[in-house]
């Protein structure tokens, strides 16, 4: 459980990094994503190969995973498209509504009661979303995407849980992004014509960002997350992740000066989300020292 942790904390720290990489890089928030998949895909597809675990699967499990590989590009999208709209700190915190969706919808996946507890947490951070929204009409749009995101994020790790028994994270991964990213290569001209772009082929200084963002914050960040959802539950797994808010703020604030822009009030929502994090820990920490002492 200790390396588990861990695992999903590291992951964690990596994943604040992609809201400012996704400010820096000017691509509109559906190529961005488009282009991080496929990066992700060929550096992937090449590490398995040259060491020889490149796994092929039946073709009704490559589309279960593929499927799942869709709500992680939608989750991507919406997520960019909530910094884009809004600005990094904004879109972190909404992010944070995954807990919430997540004591829903993993109850209802898994066939097993609500556990009220989870639900109170989760509506702390939900609170914490709302106390912003109110306060910032001006993000309406971004706040949307993010809250869209969120629930894509709350999605995407109780499917993994159960495909997670059968094959490794890096195929898991591979083939999950793969179908997301030929899922893009559909959703994507759509929805250009709705959302249009400034332009379509990435600067140099682009190129250096989405190669950072696919291969630390994708292929390392995806690998930790999986280890350790073979340890912990999805909805520890997205409360954890309500951390990533904290990190990106931080650094928002030191790249961006976007602490310049916010009122006591924002601060106030990221509190209930902290508190949130830190009650979940407690939670299972304080079960974990009960089962040792039986």
């Amino acid at each position: 459980m200790k390396k588990a942790l861990f695992q999903l904390h590291a992951a964690v720290f990596l994943a604040g990094f992609t809201g400012i990489l996704g400010k820096l890089i000017g691509l509109n928030e559906g190529l961005l994503v488009w282009y991080r998949m496929l990066l992700t895909v060929l550096t992937l597809g090449v590490i398995l190969f040259l060491r020889k675990q490149l796994q092929r699967i039946a073709f009704k499990d490559a589309l279960k995973i593929g499927g799942v590989g869709l709500i992680v590009a939608l989750h991507w999208v919406t997520f960019y498209g909530s910094i884009k709209y809004a600005n990094v700190s904004v879109a972190l915190v909404c992010f944070s509504g995954s807990g919430f969706f997540t004591s829903f919808f993993e109850p209802l996946i898994f066939k097993r009661s609500i556990n009220p507890r989870e639900v109170l947490l989760g509506l702390l951070a939900i609170a914490g979303i709302y106390i912003i929204f109110d306060f910032y009409p001006q993000f309406k749009t971004g706040i949307i995407f993010g809250v869209l995101s969120a629930i894509g994020s709350a999605l995407f790790p109780i499917f993994n849980k159960k495909l997670l028994v059968r094959f490794s994270p890096a195929t898991l991964t591979l083939y999950e992004l793969g179908g997301g990213f030929l899922f893009l290569c559909l959703f994507v001209p759509v929805y250009l014509i709705r959302f249009p772009a400034d332009y379509y082929l990435p600067t140099p200084s682009d190129w250096v960002r989405l190669l950072v963002l696919a291969w630390l914050c994708t292929v390392l960040c995806f690998d930790l997350q999986l280890n350790a959802l073979k340890k912990i539950s999805p909805f520890t797994a997205n409360l954890t992740y309500n951390l990533e808010p904290v990190y990106g703020i931080i650094l928002a604030f030191l790249f961006f000066n976007e602490n310049k822009s916010l009122s006591g009030h924002f601060y106030a929502g990221v509190g209930l989300i902290l508190l949130a994090v830190i009650l979940q820990m407690w939670r299972l920490w304080y079960n974990s020292s009960r089962i040792l002492r039986r």
